[in-house]
């Protein structure tokens, strides 16, 4: 039983309930921290002057209305023995994203309800995604020319990048929003060395320029 769920799914339901009162509730967790106790099984024995002392009710009446309305309200399953020797049992249903109570059968919540419980874990997922794909820009110039003073290039070349970038918006082709642009800013570098690379080999290969001083007054 994964109580996190179904603390997380009895708390909205007690949300949406009007009928019940701070007592209700108080005397739903004494009985839970009871049947968390006795390691979650399908009912359990329970003691009235401990449970009244842990939800924090003085009133024996009060105690017997609120056990009795929790079960009318299929919150819990009460069993009362009717015996003084002997105490009264307790079935908790199993309150998460199912629909299905420890018992087979169905809790008392809606289809909506049980249907808005579930999407409450996705949602805070979709926030969490959401967050977490923001596009990182830097604050300002000055961070470019760190970056790249760290990087060992020149100031130069950071300008040309920044102004380069922030002048389309900061999309790369112009079109897909830049996510991280300190990779952005490193395969720039790459590229100037691929250039410069480039430019050094095509000035090799030019046949047009010589180091020697030819006669062409001499035959061929």
């Amino acid at each position: 039983m994964n109580y996190i769920k179904h603390l997380n799914a009895v708390f909205q339901q007690f949300s949406r309930d009007s009928r019940l009162n701070p007592t209700h509730i108080s005397l739903y967790m004494a009985l839970f921290q009871y049947w968390n106790i006795n390691r979650f099984p399908e009912e359990f024995y329970i003691n009235r002057e401990e449970i009244m002392k842990m939800s924090k009710i003085g009133s024996k009446a009060t105690y017997h209305r609120c056990l009795k309305n929790l079960d009318r309200w299929k919150y819990i399953r009460y069993l009362p023995s009717h015996n003084p020797y002997k105490g009264s049992k307790i079935k908790m249903p199993k309150f998460d994203t199912s629909n299905e109570t420890s018992t087979g059968t169905t809790t008392g919540l809606t289809s909506e309800q049980l249907e808005g419980q579930a999407l409450v874990p996705n949602t805070n997922k979709k926030k969490h995604i959401t967050n977490s794909t923001k596009a990182k820009l830097p604050k300002n110039k000055n961070e470019v020319l760190f970056f790249f003073e760290n990087k060992k290039w020149p100031a130069l070349e950071a300008e040309k990048f920044f102004n380069h970038y922030n002048a389309i918006g900061w999309k790369v082709g112009g079109k897909i929003k830049i996510k991280d642009w300190q990779s952005t800013a490193e395969n720039w570098m790459l590229k100037s060395k691929e250039i410069e690379t480039a430019k050094a080999v095509s000035q090799k290969r030019d046949n047009l320029k010589t180091s020697k001083s030819k006669n062409y007054g001499q035959p061929l």
